[in-house]
């Protein structure tokens, strides 16, 4: 009996003693695999699976035997059936025993991605996709998804010679490249993904395709693969976290490196505005700071590469201060945190905002080197290419300055301020140390360049800035050298200091209504709105508003202006009428109007008639906007009668008429004819008549001129007359007769001295009641102005005696050269006269009139 039943047993070990879930397995593959799978047997197999969970490893490891001898045996039908059996068990079970029977999954799928076959690559990648959309209830501690990265990552680098093949292949690698981002990017045990060697996989392959995207007009929707890639790299750069940002982002740069793309810079602007419109807002920062490391990378590179980063970055600080403000400045470290608030959301914290503007300004600065460097060596090169790289070389400057307009634009105020006086701190003023760029190297055309483009970008960072205060706006430590700028002499720079002016002074946006210099005939018309002056800036006007009439003062008398400086400097009085003016103010400025008026007619400076007109002009102007400002009856009469004598008489002296094209100019100015200018005496009965205080019209404005002025005029004279002293030594003997020089300009005339005794001598001498009324009414006059005038008029007053010694000491530095000491020290006893001994300078006695 045993050995029967024995005998069966081996007789029938084919069939009833299979296990179970080999004979299910079985069941489910048809004879013929056109038939496709056996729904029945495949919900026994299911029903098995559930029931017996722990049998799930073993159906898994005999379905992937099963489809690794089809695959090479080259059966590709029951290969699909099996792999639609995996899916449909992998949907069904979620116990922990699945987890070994994932590994099967996992390791069928490789074996397909491994085939040359497209339509199995594409197989196994649609049954990774489902496998990534479930959502496992425990971690998995040693499983591993490189292989698939590096095998997806071919795949969208295919290069099929069929292109709807190509597109299939690649479309399925873009999906199994998502399908990996969704399913290790929540894992917390699987953020090695993150690191570089994976990530300079994934996003090379996604920008392949989005970059490539030569099927987009023959495929659309899904089966595009450039719009398929987006929406990857999309989704993985949104789930980026605060420590993945650098290697997310580093990866696109180097591909925009490889492949030459940041000229043209299209397809690298597209790319970082899908990262900044991806990625969580507070981690903007770590963009803008990738792309300023990248900068530094390429800062020897040729212009239109480094144009096209700038340009990248520009779009990125865009984007990036769309409802955000800056960083909090921090001197401390590279990144400052803050708690985010209310308002507003997007509050994105970084790389302190001096480390930002210092970058793009210390990459100004090489472009400005470059464009100078090229034009040395290219002098005797073709014209043609060095207009090209010059040209080149200011597309980069234009995009740097656009650059810090839109960070600095987006900064609160007291960032806003921060970020002036540090760009303040990097232009070069002429006798000053406190710039910190070295411009020593450069020459005057090097050093105005810088000043144009460090200038340009403060007027790019103040456009729209409303300070509450102005002392906030203009601190002392910002004005001071803002005004030096203003002093030198160059129009453009003049141009582009009274710009800054107009931007931190208008906090009502009215310049655009006083744009251009005229007669404007009703300035109710132009509803200027204005408040009325606080007691924070009567302060800053009592200190700092000498500095703004003295700079419009010494701006007006530059030989070399234009009609563009004219018209700045018309709008920067009216906006300081607007914006600053009380009964104290509009008498100062009148005297400095009243003061321009009276050095154009005496033209001590020796002004050509273009510019003694303009200055005439610009004051009938002013004094028309001021009048009806104030709303003064007599002064608006006053200056209606001098416009209309004006028009009749002398056109030339109102902007309509000298700032038009060949104007025909007077050849000199008739200063009898006080019926074409203003009056003091008029004005002082009018402003005296609706309670201003006119005791100070009768003292004469004189700007009260800083020895910071008097070094950069005595320096600017050093550089024209540096090229004589090349040439020709000056011989201490000059020093010497310069000396006697002042002193016989300061002691009387001999022939004075020597004058004839006769009566009318003797009588003069013996009646002095007349000198002393002289002398009383001097003293008078003395006592009356320093009781009534502001300390800064007495202090210029008193200043203004010295010019004559600032002239002399100016020659002295130019004639005064160190002769060589005598060799044995001491003259030699020789007949004759005497020879003269080497002095050195500091031992020079100057006379008294030369100490200061």
């Amino acid at each position: 009996m045993d050995s029967e039943s024995s005998d069966t047993g081996v007789c029938g070990c084919c069939g009833p003693l299979r296990p179970r879930y080999k004979r299910l397995v079985d069941n489910i593959f048809p004879e013929d695999p056109k038939d496709g799978l056996v729904k029945a047997d495949m919900e026994k197999l299911t029903f098995y699976a559930v029931s017996a969970p722990e049998k799930l490893d073993r159906i898994g490891a005999y379905l992937a035997e099963r489809l690794s001898r089809d695959v090479v045996r080259h059966r590709y039908g029951y290969v699909v059936i099996a792999m639609e059996a995996l899916d449909q068990l992998l949907m069904a079970c979620h116990s922990q025993s699945i987890k070994p029977f994932v590994e099967s999954f996992l390791h069928m799928v490789a074996k397909l991605l491994e085939s040359r076959e497209p339509d199995l690559q594409v197989l196994g990648t649609n049954s990774f996709v489902k496998f990534a959309n479930i959502e496992e209830d425990t971690p998995s501690y040693h499983r591993r998804y490189d292989f698939f990265v590096s095998q997806f990552s071919a795949m969208c680098h295919s290069t099929h010679e069929d292109p709807e093949t190509r597109t299939r292949i690649r479309v399925a690698g873009i999906k199994g490249l998502q399908g990996v981002v969704r399913k290790t990017v929540n894992d917390e045990l699987q953020a090695i993904i993150w690191e570089p060697q994976h990530m300079d996989k994934l996003i090379p392959s996604m920008l392949f395709n989005m970059q490539d995207n030569e099927d987009a007009d023959r495929v659309s929707g899904e089966e595009n693969p450039a719009s398929l890639a987006e929406s990857c790299f999309r989704e993985l750069l949104g789930r980026a976290a605060y420590g993945n940002m650098n290697n997310a982002v580093r990866p696109v740069l180097v591909h925009l490196d490889n492949h030459r793309l940041w000229d043209p810079n299209e397809f690298a602007v597209s790319c970082f505005r899908i990262i900044m419109y991806s990625i969580q807002a507070q981690h903007s920062h770590h963009v803008i700071q990738q792309v300023l490391n990248h900068l530094d990378t390429h800062s020897k590179n040729t212009p239109r590469v480094r144009a096209g980063i700038v340009q990248v970055l520009l779009e990125t600080v865009a984007i990036a201060a769309k409802g955000s403000v800056g960083p909090v400045i921090s001197n401390s470290s590279a990144y400052t945190w803050a708690k985010p608030t209310s308002s507003p959301p997007n509050l994105w914290l970084g790389p302190t905002v001096l480390e930002v503007f210092n970058t793009l300004l210390k990459h100004l600065r090489v472009s400005v080197d470059c464009e100078l460097g090229d034009s040395r060596r290219n002098s005797g090169s073709s014209i043609s290419s060095f207009r090209n790289r010059d040209s080149d070389e200011r597309i980069v400057q234009n995009a740097i300055i656009q650059t810090i307009g839109f960070f600095g634009g987006n900064l609160p105020d007291y960032q806003r301020a921060e970020v002036m006086m540090f760009i303040m701190g990097k232009v070069p003023v002429y006798g000053t140390p406190c710039h910190t760029l070295d411009t020593a190297k450069m020459g005057h055309q090097g050093t105005k360049r810088i000043q144009t483009m460090l200038l340009s970008s403060l007027i790019m960072v103040t456009s729209g800035f409303k300070c509450k205060t102005m002392s906030a706006g203009l601190p002392a430590a910002f004005l001071e050298p803002l005004c030096s700028i203003s002093l030198m002499e160059d129009a453009e720079l003049r141009q582009l200091v009274l710009e800054i002016l107009h931007n931190i002074i208008d906090r009502h946006d009215n310049r655009a209504k006083l744009r251009g210099i005229r007669i404007i005939p009703n300035v109710a018309a132009l509803k200027i709105k204005r408040e009325k002056i606080s007691k924070q800036d009567v302060g800053f006007m009592k200190k700092h508003g000498q500095q703004l009439y003295r700079h419009i003062y010494l701006g007006c008398k530059e030989e070399d202006n234009v009609q563009k400086n004219f018209e700045l400097l018309f709008t920067a009085l009216a906006l300081i009428t607007i914006e600053l003016a009380n009964e104290d103010v509009v008498i100062d400025v009148i005297r400095l109007s009243l003061a321009l008026q009276d050095m154009a007619l005496v033209n001590e400076e020796n002004l050509p008639m273009f510019c003694r007109c303009g200055i005439l002009s610009l004051v009938a102007a002013y004094m028309n906007f001021l009048s009806q400002m104030i709303a003064n009856p007599g002064l608006c009469q006053h200056v209606s009668k001098v416009i209309e004598l004006r028009n009749l008489e002398a056109p030339y002296l109102l902007p309509e008429h000298v700032f038009r094209e060949k104007c025909p100019l007077p050849a000199a100015l008739q200063s009898e004819d006080r019926g074409v200018y203003f009056s003091v005496c008029e004005v002082s009965e009018a402003l005296g008549g609706s309670g201003y205080n006119v005791e100070r019209l009768c003292v004469p404005y004189v700007p009260q001129v800083t020895v910071l002025y008097t070094v950069g005029k005595i320096l600017h004279r050093c550089r024209q007359t540096s090229r004589d002293r090349l040439t020709r030594r000056k011989s201490f003997v000059d020093t010497v007769s310069l000396q006697v020089d002042i002193l016989s300009n300061s002691l009387p005339d001999k022939s004075q001295l020597a004058e004839e005794i006769t009566f009318e001598t003797l009588k003069k001498a013996i009646d002095t009641t007349g000198l002393e009324e002289q002398e009383r009414e001097r003293r008078r006059q003395v006592m009356e102005k320093f009781q009534k005038a502001p300390f800064e008029e007495i202090a210029a007053h008193c200043e203004s005696k010295n010019n004559m010694l600032h002239d002399r000491l100016a020659q002295i530095f130019e004639l005064t050269i160190r002769p060589p000491p005598s060799p044995s020290g001491s003259s030699s006893v020789t007949s004759g006269p005497a020879p003269y001994q080497s002095v050195p300078v500091y031992e020079i006695k100057f006379p008294d009139l030369c100490v200061y």
